[in-house]
């Protein structure tokens, strides 16, 4: 009878031993599925490769979000505009099916005009001094009028200096555009101020470009550096000219739908990062933008720099078109902005 009880009392034990490391199993992995759960993923795609320095810059903000947050927040990654074009991920982010692009700043003209000011030719001289302005107050200005479309703004990357090949002869005074007939972007004040320069701008999609290049349906395009060495361009262009026409900058964006649901040390780690990787970014762009052009003097295409005095020249033969959008995009704005860019250079 004794033996029995002990044995009862025994199986009773095994039994409550067993319940509580089933309890305990079950409660490690409800932690676990909380944890998994708890990481909020970032889904962010540009339309450049994964090797330009975009793509680069990318990868960079993607390291830095994942350490900061502790794997907390997940980033990712779409290149080579798998998600679609710029215009296209910047809707994707107003509507919450997208968190992160970084779309130059042209596309978002259609929306909010303010950012045409950025689109001015001859409006920088050096890489500083679009540095300068972006990331001070005219900058943030542009950056403020983003959250009513669905935006948030954190930080100004670089595309780089323009400049224009052509398969017809070096570009060096204002004369030499005469008749050109140049590919552009679909950009209002870029298209009036190469007519301005007697060129004919011809907008027209990027990937049609080297094609119609090749034969002859234009004479020449106008891109950065890195642009025109990935794509190949001095395979069908006989010249490089480097004009520095415009200075087009990258914007990184956030979802501003996903950005609400994000506790403000998420907000913080993620401004952070955006900062941190552009610096990375734009030193990377720069180091590029050398090391491409030393690449395209080995391939046989005829580079030539245009001098200052003659830049001086072009954009005082603009200066109509500048006159004409500046009261489409705020006379206030860009007189604060060229006010500003005559301080730095003093």
């Amino acid at each position: 009878m004794r033996k029995r009880k002990m044995i009862r009392k025994m199986m009773s034990g095994l039994l409550l031993i067993g319940l509580v490391f089933v309890s305990a199993c079950s409660s490690n992995a409800t932690q676990g599925n909380d944890q998994k759960e708890q990481a909020k993923v970032i889904k962010a795609g540009i339309g450049l490769n994964e090797d330009h320095p975009q793509g680069q810059g990318l990868l960079k903000f993607k390291e830095i979000v994942e350490e900061k947050s502790a794997g907390k927040l997940k980033v990712q990654t779409y290149f080579s505009a798998s998600l679609g074009d710029d215009l296209k991920m910047t809707e994707a982010l107003q509507g919450g099916t997208q968190e992160v692009t970084i779309p130059s700043t042209s596309p978002l003209v259609g929306m909010i005009k303010e950012f045409g000011v950025l689109d001015f030719p001859f409006l920088f001289n050096t890489a500083e001094e679009a540095d300068t302005i972006l990331d001070g107050p005219i900058g943030k200005k542009l950056l403020e009028k983003l959250p009513e479309h669905g935006l948030v703004g954190l930080a100004y990357w670089e595309n780089g200096f323009r400049h224009v090949t052509n398969s017809k002869n070096p570009i060096n005074t204002m004369e030499d555009f005469k008749g050109l007939k140049l590919r552009t972007m679909q950009n209002e004040v870029h298209i009036d101020a190469f007519k301005q320069l007697g060129a004919n701008p011809t907008p027209m999609a990027f990937s049609e470009v080297f094609t119609a290049l090749e034969s002859k349906t234009i004479d020449g395009q106008e891109n950065p550096l890195a642009t025109i060495k990935s794509n190949k361009f001095y395979e069908v262009q006989n010249y490089l000219s480097l004009t520095k026409h415009v200075y087009t900058p990258f914007v990184f964006l956030v979802s501003k739908k996903f950005w609400d649901n994000l506790s403000p040390e998420e907000q913080q780690i993620l401004k952070d990062a955006a900062v941190e990787a552009g610096k990375y970014q734009r030193e990377l762009s720069r180091q590029e933008d050398k090391k491409a052009l030393e690449e395209l003097k080995k391939t046989g295409i005829k580079i030539n720099e245009v001098s200052d005095e003659e830049r001086k020249k072009m954009e005082e033969a603009i200066k109509p078109v500048i006159d004409k959008y500046a009261k489409k995009f705020g006379e206030e704005l860009v007189k604060e902005m060229y006010s500003e860019l005559e301080k730095i250079r003093q």
